[in-house]
């Protein structure tokens, strides 16, 4: 704001030399006093519209400040009230972009939504409603996680492996064919029943916080594409850190908001997706990791294989013209089905419990 300028008029002031004698008087003009200077214009701040009775304001996850600077402002308007329906929202095959406001925290770098839907509607979007989507690209999720195993055990033999929001449990399907003693946590109450129906593999319905393990259990958990959904992160992670072994390890998979794929696409880039309400860097990973106990050993580019018709219904919140016509082409090449292994900034990365 321009600083408001004040304008100052002087009195006359009355001449000290006596006037010569005259034999007329020729009375003088009255001098004007000084018009009184106008207070300067203050604009009164606007006043924040009220938030709906389910979203709420947060502060930084990782440094518990409340400074933070808008970086992506949401289309969503604060009295819609974010999303009405949160088992269509919050769902593991959740593909609608973001209507959110994003925010970086002024002290830690932390990128994440506020405000938001309340927590324990993040948590019950997430426990109801099917996923057929999700479960219909079980294959690719099963090579993509072969692949994330092999990584893993370059720094851990086989031996008790806790998967944390293991959806449809494709990778502890993978990590018991090869030799892993296999546990798995799941809010989702539809995916948990698919897994022991289709995998054999019993899945605890909840969260991190139904379990009841003792200390020092697991030699590794893992969270593949879950930190960025909950609404806690360092406190999942403290929890991790009580169940893992001393010298075990924890593996993360997040959209790297640092990403090529990310600086390219900007506000387009495929994971601004309304399922995701924290947004990680290395930076900001590796500080998270430090705080709960964690250090970062390794880094990895996460790619994923998935159904080629698949990616393409993907497409549709972004482009319809793209959608129509990659899915006439494939439709006419037959290649709907033929697994793509793709790169649009995921990264992995490996930690020891200290």
């Amino acid at each position: 704001m321009e600083e408001s300028r004040q304008i100052f008029i002087e009195k006359e002031t009355p001449s000290t030399t006596p006037a010569a004698p005259t034999q007329t008087t020729t009375p003088t003009s009255p001098v004007t006093p000084a018009s009184p200077t106008p207070a300067p214009s203050s604009t009164p701040e606007p006043v924040p519209e009220p938030l709906p009775p389910n979203m709420e304001n947060v502060r930084c996850d990782l440094c518990g400040k409340d400074d933070n600077v808008v970086i992506y402002k949401g289309a969503l308007k604060s009295e819609e009230g974010g999303s009405t329906k949160e088992e269509e929202t919050y769902k593991s095959s959740g593909n609608k972009p973001t209507e959110d406001t994003i925010v970086k925290c002024n002290n830690c770098d932390l990128i994440y939504v506020n405000p938001r839907l309340k927590a324990e509607k993040i948590v019950h979007g997430y426990s109801e409603g099917a996923d057929e989507s999700f479960v219909s690209q079980v294959k690719g999720r099963e090579t993509t996680s072969v692949a994330g195993l092999k990584f893993i055990e370059k720094f851990a033999k086989p031996g008790k492996i806790l998967d944390i929001g293991t959806a449809s449990a494709s990778f502890l399907h993978v990590a018991k064919n090869r030799g892993w003693q296999v546990y798995g946590v799941e809010p989702n109450k539809w995916l948990c029943n698919w897994a022991q129906k289709n995998y054999g593999l019993y899945i605890q319905p909840g969260t991190i916080d139904s379990l009841n393990y003792p200390d020092n259990f697991f030699d590794v958990i893992t969270l593949w594409d879950v930190l960025e959904h909950v609404p806690n992160p360092t406190e999942v992670l403290k929890k991790c850190h009580r169940l893992i072994k001393p010298g075990g390890y924890i593996y993360l998979n997040y959209p790297d908001y640092e990403s090529y794929a990310s600086k390219i696409m900007k506000s387009k880039w495929i994971f601004l997706l309304s399922v995701h309400i924290y947004y990680f860097t290395r930076e900001t990973i590796a500080k998270t990791l430090e705080k709960t106990g964690f250090q970062t050993l390794k880094y990895r580019t996460h790619w994923q294989t998935l159904n080629f018709g698949y990616l393409i219904f993907r497409m549709q919140p972004y482009s319809m013209l793209l959608y129509k016509l990659g899915n006439f082409f494939a439709g006419l090449l037959h290649v709907k089905n033929f697994p793509l292994k793709y790169q649009l900034g995921q990264t992995g990365v490996i930690a020891r419990k200290k």
